[in-house]
């Protein structure tokens, strides 16, 4: 078997695994949630919780991944043979799948609107017309399904590719293009006059508004945004150099992550204050409140344009890592059976993804649960594959793996002390277990 591939260096192992991270959680999620749980205060608790929480389940998905050296399912299986635990492997793969069948529908969307800034289609429209827009784009079910392929055929392409040469030459530079992006829409933001009521209202923690489920739904952002709970970062991980420290490279991803939902936060809310726009606008604030923002500035176009340009890249860079985990599952890390086995996953989460596709139009009759297609699947990833996962990925490091294999792990190419390590042994055996069983108690409706 050929030799499996691992990143060409530190910096695009991290551009690649923060952008797994940076995707439509923080430039669409986060700052919608962000404006529907009271803004500052949400903020600071995401901080805290992608801190104390999220960094640990990450760097515990690092140890399994380069320890292992091995795809999701086989380093399970490998570091406990014979034992259930490689069900995790296996239980990421299937979410992946599920994940992917909708994300990349909502990347057709991104694509479509992408062709209706270049051709201008998009100014000049208030906003109940961008709302009646959006409705037409995601119930027409040709262009929702031509869209959604053009989007797997785009991430196919860099998948196969390889880890050098697809992943990492991409994510080397959408990642840069991401930022460059943003720091245009940012200087034009920050300058609009009112400006700062929207800056005051992301950083700004008003401690009066505080709730019990203000902290669930910021723990619960918290632990989504970093892609952990599917072993996709196990997947990435794997290609990774023992001389790496992989502490630093999680932090490096954590510190980039919460760096762009600020980003994100400064971009939207400056603009949807000073232009008198409701910041509690829920999902359509990406679709229907901002073009409705940047209709009113001077070159709308273009930074229209230039925003959803942002957010396709942020969506490719998530979807190169979901359709990764799968390959590397169903090639066994041998790069001679990369083409065959991304055309495969690629084309069968196209079809899997049809009919969320076309949830919103022909099927919009069909409910399962009282769901829509869509609906269910993201239900079924976000509130439930996700928090399982890591909840078990937290249970297998602090109870399956031998502490002293986790240390030595956490310890190659680090200067890490000892008492550190205790104090992240000590979360992921406690303190994270407990805190994801709340999000996972929370988005079932439990508590």
């Amino acid at each position: 078997m050929a030799k499996p591939e691992q990143w060409t260096s530190k910096i695009g192992f991290i551009l690649a695994a923060a952008g797994s991270a940076i995707g439509l959680g923080a430039i669409w999620k986060f700052p919608y949630m962000t404006g529907t749980n009271g803004g500052g205060m949400f903020f600071l608790l995401f901080i805290l919780f992608t801190l104390l929480i999220g960094a640990p389940i990450l760097i515990a998905e690092f140890i399994i991944g380069r320890h292992s050296q091995k795809d999701a399912v086989r380093a399970y299986k490998s570091i406990a043979p014979g034992k259930p635990w490689v069900l995790i492997g296996y239980g990421g793969v299937v979410a992946s799948f599920i994940l992917l069948s909708f994300y990349s529908v909502v990347g057709g969307w991104i694509l479509s609107y992408i062709i209706r800034s270049i051709t201008g289609s998009l100014s000049g429209l208030s906003q109940k017309d961008y709302g009646q827009l959006f409705e037409t784009i995601i119930s027409n079910p040709y262009e929702t399904v031509l869209a959604q392929l053009v989007f797997m055929i785009l991430t196919i392409i860099v998948v196969k590719g390889g880890v050098q040469n697809g992943i990492e030459k991409a994510n080397k530079i959408m990642m840069p293009a991401l930022f460059i992006l943003f720091l245009v829409l940012l200087i034009r933001s920050l300058t609009l006059k009112g400006a700062y009521a929207g800056v005051e209202f992301l950083l700004k923690p008003d401690f009066s508004i505080l709730t019990g489920q203000t902290v669930l739904m910021a723990l619960g952002q918290a632990f989504f945004l970093l892609s952990v709970g599917i072993s996709v970062m196990v997947t990435y991980a794997s290609y990774l150099g023992k001389q790496e420290d992989i502490t630093k490279s999680a932090l490096s991803v954590v510190g980039l992550n919460i760096f762009i939902c600020l980003l994100a936060g400064l971009v939207i809310f400056p603009a949807v204050f000073a232009l008198g726009f409701d910041p509690a606008s829920g999902p359509g604030l990406v679709f229907v409140v901002l073009p409705a923002v940047f209709n009113e500035m001077a070159l709308s176009s273009f930074f229209m344009l230039i925003f959803f340009i942002l957010l396709a890249f942020a969506t490719f860079t998530s979807a190169f890592s979901i359709l990764e985990i799968i390959v590397a599952a169903m090639s066994k890390n041998d790069p001679t059976k990369r083409k065959k086995s991304t055309w495969i996953a690629g084309i069968f989460v196209f079809i899997v993804g049809i009919p969320s596709a076309l949830s919103f139009g022909v099927l919009s009759n069909v409910t399962i649960f009282n769901k829509s297609i869509f609906d269910l699947a993201d239900y079924l990833v976000s509130n439930i594959a996700l928090p399982v996962g890591a909840l078990f990925i937290s249970l297998f490091i602090g109870y399956q793996m031998k502490r002293i294999n986790v240390q030595n792990e956490l310890e190659l190419g680090s200067t890490i002390s000892s008492k550190v390590f205790k104090i992240w042994y000590f979360i992921i055996r406690y303190i994270a277990p407990i805190g994801i069983t709340l999000v996972l108690l929370s988005s079932l409706g439990i508590i």
